[in-house]
């Protein structure tokens, strides 16, 4: 037998290998035992089979719910909600010239009664957004109409396609087909997801592409760790071994999977500007993973490994790739004339001859980077006073939701029955399920726990992912903001709600008693949650409700 002893010898300050350096480099998922798949009869090859076909068919079916959800009815109500007068509006003029127009103050009431009778403005429109979001609403909008239906189709195909992007992502991270199904049926389940999906608003968007970008970059985390763990040495006995040489000086290579995470972060970044900050939070992220894979594969110096091997080729995979993406996004704008009849802006260099250092700068660059000055000035110093607006501190536990769409049916219109009382509700509430949310602040620290403790690096990841949606919003303590924004970290919830769940249920050595324990307490928590949103869809859905059930569904005195 060779003796490992003549390979290459890892630094004494890297921890004691296991037996496999790959397994921990590249571990499998769980799967169902086999005296399961046994005691239903199944061979142990059709086992496997199997659990591959489930590995899509259960994502499938959940997404499959979920669009039946977002889409039931998605034309209703047939009105012009919430900034829906923004959006909507905007995204049919971005599809119809490449830029925004300056719409009437009172067109939306026209736009519902007959939208092929409204004239595209000639006027630009100044707007404090980039254009990707508007893009894809157009998109539909040029699919289907310049119609409630039309343009609320992206966002929930969107809507739906991340509830299935989140079972594949959950099984990637948690390693489990299970638990990535059920994080992506939390997500289906989601009051605030469900509303976003089915409204014209940015954030949705934003949600999507910053989800895309995490799961390109758990697909790249596993691909780098797979061809690291096939560069070790194996002894006789079919172990792979650790080695210093291989873990600090190999060239892990060509990585699109994290290219493709910077075209959605750009696309991400060209729908709202905190799409930037989630691109700062991934990008350290990425590159501390590449340390920690020359960690476990016997690097003395994983840092100075990555930082020589790794970290400038992700920076030149991620940011500058965003960046151009981003700069591609304003086409419409760019292409537009100059002469005063393009985008908003776009003729300011004309009119300002450049001198000095940024003369050699294009006029359309100088003019999109004084209209984006003017943007950040407005974005910054947006404090006026809102009837809906919250500070983040309140988002977690639900305290002021957004009502989208309110109005009161006569009795005998509109499904409102002919009572004594008279009186009904119809309303469309941006509103988290409440059980899932309040369930999900114990998973928050669960993770936090798992992370800080166990130094498990997939609550490290939902953590991340979480704080980069979240926490940038506590710096703007005086400016008008809205629980919405919420949205674009509702995944990293549901991630770490499930991965609590898992907890809950027992590892796969537990005794029997301990699983049939945990698997009654979780199936109690997720059929609770699963009510409270059957409970709350007539106000997820503008459904007419008698005053007394509506009432019924204002828990707190601040959700009315």
């Amino acid at each position: 037998m060779t003796s490992t002893a003549t390979l290459p010898q890892p630094s004494a300050t890297t921890p004691p290998p296991l037996d496999d350096v790959r397994a921990r480099l590249v571990p499998p998922y769980a799967r169902p035992s086999a005296h399961l798949w046994a005691a239903l009869g199944v061979r142990a090859r059709a086992a496997g089979t199997l659990e591959r076909v489930l590995a899509w068919v259960g994502p499938l079916a959940v997404a499959l719910v979920a669009g039946v959800l977002r889409f039931w009815h998605l034309g209703r109500p047939k009105a012009v909600i919430f900034d829906e007068t923004y959006y909507a509006k905007d995204a049919w003029a971005t599809i119809q010239q490449g830029y925004e127009a300056s719409w009437p103050k009172d067109i939306d009431k026209s736009v519902i009664a007959d939208p092929h009778g409204v004239a595209l403005p000639l006027d630009p429109g100044y707007v404090v957004h980039p254009p990707v979001g508007k893009w894809v609403i157009g998109l539909g909008e040029w699919m289907f109409g310049f119609d409630p239906f039309g343009w609320r189709f992206m966002t929930a195909l969107l809507g739906t396609l991340s509830v299935l992007m989140l079972c594949r992502i959950g099984r990637r991270l948690l390693r489990s087909t299970f638990l990535g199904c059920l994080a992506g049926a939390l997500l289906a389940v989601d009051g605030l997801h469900l509303v976003m999906s089915r409204t014209a608003l940015l954030d949705l968007v934003l949600m999507f592409f910053v989800l895309a970008a995490f799961g390109c970059l758990l697909v790249d985390r596993d691909r780098a760790r797979a061809r690291l763990a096939a560069a070790l040495p194996v002894d006789a006995e079919g172990r792979t071994r650790p080695d210093a040489v291989v873990a600090e000086s190999l060239r892990l290579g060509w990585r699109p999977y994290r290219i493709l995470a910077g075209v959605c972060l750009g696309l991400a970044f060209g729908t709202k500007w905190n799409g930037l900050v989630v691109l700062a939070f991934f990008g350290v992220l990425t590159v501390l993973w590449d340390a920690s894979a020359r960690r476990v594969a016997g690097g003395g110096a994983p840092y100075r490994a990555m930082l020589r091997r790794d970290a400038l080729p992700a920076f030149l995979s991620v940011v500058p790739v965003a960046v151009g993406v981003y700069l591609v996004s304003w086409a419409g704008w760019i292409l537009s004339p100059d002469n005063g009849k393009g985008g908003y802006f776009r003729d300011w260099a004309a009119k300002q001859p450049a001198d000095g250092f940024w003369s050699f700068l294009p006029d359309w660059l100088r003019s999109l980077w004084h209209y984006e000055t003017e943007v950040y000035k407005f974005h910054v110093g947006l404090t006026s006073g809102h009837t809906y607006e919250s500070n983040p501190w309140s988002w977690l536990v639900l305290g002021r939701p957004v009502s989208y769409f309110y109005e009161s049916p006569a009795p005998g219109t509109d499904g409102c029955p002919v009572t004594e009382t008279g009186k009904c509700a119809r309303e469309v509430l941006a509103l988290g399920t409440p059980l899932l949310w309040w369930s999900a602040c114990f998973a928050v620290l669960y993770v936090l726990w798992r992370w800080f403790f166990r130094r498990d690096w997939r609550a490290g990841a939902i953590l991340c992912a979480l704080a980069a949606g979240y926490l940038p919003w506590f710096n703007y303590q005086e400016r008008t903001i809205f629980y919405f924004y919420a949205v674009v970290f509702v995944p990293y919830l549901c991630l770490a709600l499930a991965m609590m769940i898992g907890a809950l249920l027992g590892p796969a050595g537990s005794s029997e008693r301990r699983r049939t324990i945990g698997a009654i307490g979780a199936g109690v928590l997720v059929l609770l949650i699963v009510w409270n949103f059957i409970y709350f869809w007539p106000v997820y859905t503008g459904q007419t409700l008698p005053m007394d059930s509506w009432r019924g569904r204002m828990w707190l005195d601040t959700w009315v």
